[in-house]
């Protein structure tokens, strides 16, 4: 991902605590390096992820979120503090985290060292009102995006493990240290909500 979209917090931060003002300071931080060590925040342990693990992992955090989106709205609608996402912000982000990660597993699995088009999130954050949007639904389709991106990694065997993909900021990856950087962002942001470490 771009600058734009680096992961976790990369559209986290917000200007206000009212959960319809748009403004998003937008996160510049590469996130990357949870490819190399452990999170300190949330606990996960990155490197140490098994690949084969990854499908039955975004499933159990899909769980989590699924708990935490059946609260009350208005609830999930309130932002703790200046510049923290509410619940359901977090929630909207981690969906759209999951649709994004499963398009560009299809463009490494099916073409030669692709390069990611990039997603603002800050911006997709603005334009889908995502402070605004029905909790129930946020919850449907955060399960199918996430059961259809845990089915996509569980069919991953043999030599696409290693095929390969590049963000426009120059990071590279493998299809497995993909998929390791992909749970670490959900894990941390359900973190970010909860506040139980892994």
């Amino acid at each position: 991902m771009s600058a734009s979209e680096s992961t976790p917090a990369e559209s986290t931060s917000i200007a206000a605590t009212d959960s319809t003002d748009a403004g998003i300071v937008p996160d510049t931080k590469d996130w990357t390096w949870v490819l190399e060590r452990p999170c300190p925040d949330c606990g996960l342990d990155t490197p140490r992820v098994v690949r084969e693990d990854v499908a039955g992992m975004v499933r159990a955090n899909a769980e989590g979120w699924l708990t935490v989106l059946a609260g009350e709205a208005d609830g999930l609608r309130r932002r703790p503090a200046a510049g923290v996402w509410s619940d359901l912000e977090y929630a909207c982000h981690v969906r759209d985290v999951f649709r994004l990660f499963e398009v560009r597993l299809g463009l490494m699995l099916d073409r030669e060292d692709p390069l990611f088009p990039n997603w603002d999130q800050d911006d997709t954050a603005v334009a889908e009102r995502y402070g605004e949007q029905d909790p129930k639904a946020v919850a449907g389709e955060l399960a199918e995006a996430a059961e259809r991106l845990a089915g996509a990694f569980e069919r991953v065997a043999g030599e696409q493990w290693g095929r390969t993909g590049n963000r426009s900021d120059g990071a590279r990856f493998t299809v497995e240290s993909f998929a390791r950087y992909l749970i670490h962002d959900p894990v941390h942001h359900l973190f970010d909500v909860t506040g139980e470490r892994v």
